[in-house]
């Protein structure tokens, strides 16, 4: 079995420098702003933070490869860091604190296909900070010495479940809104916690669905190690487990397949 404690351990090295950064920049009145191709926005702290987190990484795993949001992917191999310096820009630059920098570590595994061991998500702003590795569990909390293990929940019926997303235009634009409109009816509670958070509070067993219908490696990497550490599923719209497809739904395991069902066109 692998032993992931060093790459966990520098994982928090990387998101102390991270957070050095983007928390320094919170806020701040001359924060630059800039609109990428993609018409999303990017700030200095994302490429600061970003910049910083590979210059631990090149000094300390030199032979890794790194992808990050911001500035694409360096190297090859069987190891692979991936960044995303700000998730949630957005909120980050309208001075919203619901926002974390989220790094994990992908490895090709024995069938081939490349899966994440080690996850990190740092919310400075929350004071909050959920961690994972492979076979070692989910926690939260400050520092590796002062965290606690964290579970998903136990609810087994969609009728008592709480159902957390980010938006609904990306539903309607892929055509898929009217059926999570049905499962935001069938669950007890939805709310639009978005982004990092929602897949935490799974992790948490404080929600216990949450989905998106667009996003990117980086946006789900860490996500997908920590809910599933925590003991839940964490799946692409069609069923594929893991972080490498283009949406997510997480659950805590005993809804899944009822998520994905409802959730299907």
């Amino acid at each position: 079995m692998a032993d992931y404690h060093d790459d966990l351990r520098l994982a928090h090295v990387l998101a102390d420098s991270a957070d050095s950064v983007t928390l320094e920049r919170f806020r701040a009145l001359d924060l630059k702003v800039e609109t990428k191709p993609d018409l999303t926005p990017v700030s200095d702290a994302d490429k600061a933070a970003e910049e910083l987190v590979r210059g631990v990484l090149q000094r300390a795993r030199p032979r890794d490869a790194v992808l990050g949001e911001e500035f694409g992917l360096q190297g090859s191999g069987p190891r692979r860091w991936v960044i995303d310096p700000i998730d949630g820009t957005k909120n980050y630059i309208r001075g919203v604190p619901v926002w974390a920098t989220l790094i994990a570590l992908l490895e090709d595994g024995p069938d081939g296909v490349e899966r994440p061991v080690v996850g990190i998500v740092s919310a400075p702003a929350l004071n909050r900070r959920w961690w994972a590795a492979k076979d070692l569990g989910a926690f939260a909390g400050r520092s590796l010495a002062k965290a606690g293990r964290i579970r998903v929940s136990g609810v087994s019926r969609v009728e008592d479940a709480s159902f957390s997303y980010s938006s609904l235009s990306g539903w309607e634009e892929r055509g898929r809104l009217d059926p999570f409109l049905d499962l935001t009816r069938a669950c007890w509670r939805t709310r639009a916690y978005g982004d990092f958070w929602s897949y935490m509070m799974v992790a948490e067993g404080a929600v216990d669905i949450a989905a998106e219908p667009e996003l990117s490696l980086w946006d789900m990497a860490a996500n997908c190690i920590i809910v599933e550490e925590a003991g839940g599923r964490f799946t692409g719209l069609d069923g594929v487990p893991g972080p490498g497809g283009a949406d997510a739904v997480a659950t805590n395991g005993l809804l899944h397949d009822e998520a994905l069902r409802r959730l299907s066109v």
